[in-house]
């Protein structure tokens, strides 16, 4: 009794990998392994390197747009027309600058969890589920192991960030301290470029927490999707009794036996035809087998394709109508011919041997 129990309970314990309809079920549910963190680092590494490309070009619209602000705009009468000549050119400007950003946003987004999970869209997430608001539930989030591994990447990241700021601001202190005898140009020029630096540098160190945390969370998910043996034997219990499925297997099964068939036609010595509704592959190699052997067989529609592949392959067609449906009906693949059919099949070989003169 105490051995079945053991039996039950090692059985039960999930100690098997997710199988592919398993992963493939998780996924339709929005559960894979996806680290926040690798979007994070790459969406701010293409934003700073955007910074450092268009730099120029988002300052001078923007210096551009208060400038008219307050040099023309100002100046004007509040009329209709004139608010909408203002909304208008405003609009513009903002774009110049919020579209690029947006752009390159979007791309970072789309580029960081395609490199996770690849092309996924799911629903299941965003329905509501009661369990997402029980208080029981969110105190075994806030006291598990993943909340735990949380903080201590909130603390590495907040560290880390922190000291690369502090080192690039230590870095620059002296010029920092000379601001006050520069353009405003040269001003800006200088804290655009400290800025770039910083953001290019933490979003690289972002980068590499990013791939620490991807790796514990592909361990955490896998993990989260094992399966015991029980599950893996009720799975593909369900999976067989599926009719769409075992027809599915069935039909896969078909065409790879169609496919080996069909790539023994050349082979053959020659093929026995109905002529229209039988067709029959005979082999005869001695180093195989002491007797002729059928290599393939089939009756319409496999005949018709057995008799194109031997055209095709200029294998020797004979005619023999009660020779094939004897063939066929005694005779199954790879196996001898019977004794009762030595003589018949001898005569067309002998036949074919002449035809291309190979006696």
């Amino acid at each position: 009794m105490h051995l079945k129990l053991d039996l039950q309970f090692f059985a039960g314990e999930k100690t098997e990998k997710a199988t592919p309809k398993k992963r493939q079920d998780s996924r339709k549910k929005g559960q894979v392994a996806k680290s926040q963190d690798v979007n994070t680092a790459i969406l701010m590494l293409f934003m700073f390197a955007l910074f450092m490309v268009l730099g120029n070009y988002l300052k001078s619209v923007m210096t551009g747009m208060y400038q008219h602000a307050f040099q023309e705009y100002l100046h004007w009468e509040v009329t209709e027309k004139n608010v909408f000549q203002v909304f208008n050119e405003t609009t513009v400007e903002l774009s110049k600058v919020i579209v690029p950003i947006m752009g390159t946003a979007v791309i970072a987004g789309l580029a960081s969890n395609w490199l996770q999970v690849g092309f996924m869209f799911t629903a299941e997430p965003l329905k509501f589920k009661l369990n997402k608001i029980n208080p029981i539930e969110g105190a075994k989030k806030i006291f598990s192991a993943r909340a735990l591994v949380e903080l201590v990447k909130s603390l590495l990241k907040i560290t880390m960030i922190g000291t690369i700021t502090f080192t690039v601001i230590w870095l620059n202190k002296d010029e920092m301290m000379m601001m006050s005898q520069r353009s405003l140009d040269g001003a800006l020029a200088f804290f655009g470029h400290t800025t770039v630096i910083m953001g290019i540098a933490s979003a690289l160190a972002l980068l590499l927490i990013s791939v620490l945390d991807y790796s514990y969370q592909k361990y955490d998910y896998e993990k989260s999707i094992r399966m015991s043996k029980n599950d893996v034997k009720d799975e593909y219990k369900n999976i067989e009794g599926d009719p769409q499925i075992k027809s599915k297997i069935k039909e896969k099964q078909r065409q790879m036996a169609m496919q080996r068939m069909m790539s023994e036609v050349p082979e053959a010595d020659v093929v026995i035809t109905n002529p229209t509704h039988y067709a029959i592959a005979i082999k005869y190699d001695e180093n195989k087998s002491d007797a002729p052997f059928v290599s393939a067989k089939g009756i319409d529609f496999v005949a018709q394709k057995i008799k194109e592949v031997a055209k095709a392959n200029k294998v020797v067609m004979v005619e023999n109508r009660p020779l094939a449906r004897a063939l066929y009906a005694e005779t199954e693949i790879g196996n001898n011919i019977d004794e009762q059919f030595y003589k018949a099949v001898a005569e067309i070989l002998a036949y074919v041997y002449r035809i291309q003169k190979k006696v």
